[in-house]
């Protein structure tokens, strides 16, 4: 029996060892089937993604032909390997963020080059011994300013990376300089495969199916009110049910539920907002969008959009209360609290679709207005409203919701100033079309008849009738007019 225990305590491990092993194939092949999957729903999230991929092999391609091509081998040398360099650090998702990149790199090392030679030449007049001194003493002094200049924000924002690449090749440069003589040929041919490979990467950017942050970051903008849109038309209809279907809308459905969170996605965009605004400015006029772009209006936007949605975070904390609470003060305030909330949501729509289609956000004043009268119908019923022998406590909270609407409806005017501002800055089309005729009918074809008169012959026993019609190529109205002729015997 000892003998049999000791056998299977030896073949325990080994049958678990051989059974892992059976399963191996079943794991592999679980672990491809998952990566096809998360590569397939990437592609399909945003197609640019794959298309940005093929990009970056074809610049990479291109810029191999300095080593694969024995001419071009044989100019550049070893220092073709700073293209290829180039562009994988280079090469960015968005044409604003590859400019930025390869302009920043670019001036960093043709600066930072003609310092280093100039670093060099002048710590050879010192002699042999001083030379590394002070060639060690430039490096110190500048790569500290140089650092200290990335704590401020206005360079860290747009040039920190060109002062990194800054630092880097002064010191490249400077000390390498001290044991090649032909310091200049170097400096040459590293500046010349840099330009080479940042070119490539700005030209295969811009050329080959751009993707412009500017145009992301509009659309971003107007994704973001739209959403916040949505949460208000959703709370007012939950919060405020009709009385006859109170029993009905006490719990929200699950799409109801979905729509009300759509706000959150809001609060967490700040970096994504100035990132693509800060690569935005980098990028030249495209599309519908201009040279100088009023990029930082849409920061703007932004933050009042990000004020609105913490104010309506703090309103979903009411959505789950107790709808039954104090029935009667929450019906009193019902029909002006919905109307904020419907005005106020059919003018974030409004301003949504006014950044779209880039056209003049008249549309949404009159709901502003309308939400604006609305807060003054609140007003008007709270003070009518006789808190005798009511219960504070259940009214306190829907008197918060009340409060935290008019700041919601205060606030989406203030966005509609900022987009009514954005407008005018980059000169929105006006969202009124005037009729105009076709070029390519003729002029004959179109009815102008200016005034004309019908008068029916009558006997005098019936009424007469007199149709004016003036119709033009800009107004059609047409004037009936009836009288009764005079009686006999009167004037």
């Amino acid at each position: 029996m000892e003998i049999e225990s000791a056998t299977q305590e030896k073949a325990g491990p080994l049958a678990l060892a051989w059974d892992w092993v059976k399963t191996l194939p079943l794991i592999f092949k679980n672990i491809a089937v998952n990566l096809v999957r998360t590569t397939k729903k990437l592609g399909q999230d945003d197609p640019r993604r794959v298309m940005h991929s093929l990009k970056v092999g074809l610049a990479l391609t291109l810029v191999s032909l300095l080593y694969y091509w024995r001419p071009l081998y044989n100019g550049f040398g070893v220092s073709g390997m700073w293209a290829v360099l180039t562009v994988v650090v280079v090469f960015e998702f968005t044409v604003g963020a590859t400019l930025s990149k390869g302009l920043n790199r670019a001036c960093a090392t043709l600066s930072a080059g003609a310092l280093g030679c100039g670093a060099h030449h002048l710590a050879r007049l010192f002699g042999a011994k001083g030379e590394p001194i002070v060639l060690g003493l430039l490096v110190f002094l500048l790569a500290a300013a140089s650092s200290f200049t990335r704590f401020i924000p206005r360079i860290k924002a747009r040039y920190d990376y060109g002062v990194l690449i800054f630092i880097l090749t002064f010191s490249l440069v400077s000390v390498t300089g001290y044991r090649v003589d032909k310091i200049l040929e170097l400096a040459n041919e590293r500046l010349t495969t840099i330009g080479i490979g940042g070119a490539t990467c700005i030209i295969v950017s811009i050329c080959v199916c751009p993707v412009w942050a500017g145009e992301d970051l509009h659309k971003l903008v107007a994704s973001n009110i739209e959403r916040l849109a949505s949460c208000l038309e959703g709370f007012g209809g939950e919060y405020f049910p009709d009385p006859e279907d109170h029993e009905g809308n006490i719990m929200a459905s699950k799409d109801d539920k979905a729509l009300l969170q759509g706000y959150k996605s809001v609060l967490n965009l700040k970096n994504t907002e100035e990132s693509l605004a800060n690569f935005a400015r980098w990028e030249p006029g495209h599309g519908r969008f201009h040279f100088r772009h009023p990029w930082k209006q849409y920061l703007k936007i932004g933050v009042l959009a990000r004020q609105c949605a913490y104010r309506i975070d703090a309103l979903n904390g009411y959505i789950n209360s107790d709808l039954r609470a104090a029935m009667e003060f929450r019906n009193k305030i019902r029909k002006p609290s919905k109307k904020m909330c419907s005005e106020a949501s059919k003018a974030l729509k409004a301003l949504a679709l006014s950044i779209k289609t880039m056209t003049d956000p008249s549309a949404a004043k009159s709901h502003v207005e309308n939400s604006r009268t609305a807060i003054d119908e609140l007003e008007l019923v709270l003070k009518a409203v006789s808190l005798e022998n009511a219960d504070l406590l259940a009214i306190i909270p829907i008197a918060l919701v009340a409060s935290i609407l008019t700041e919601i409806t205060k606030c989406v005017e203030n966005i509609y100033e900022s987009v009514h501002e954005l407008s005018c800055l980059a000169e929105f089309k006006s969202a009124s079309v005037e009729s105009t005729v076709s070029p390519e009918k003729p002029q004959a074809q179109v009815l102008v008849l200016h005034c004309g008169s019908i008068k029916p012959v009558l006997d005098g026993h019936n009424d007469h009738v007199i149709i004016t019609v003036h119709v033009t190529n800009e107004e059609y109205s047409l004037q009936t007019e009836f009288s009764q002729p005079p009686k006999p015997g009167q004037s």
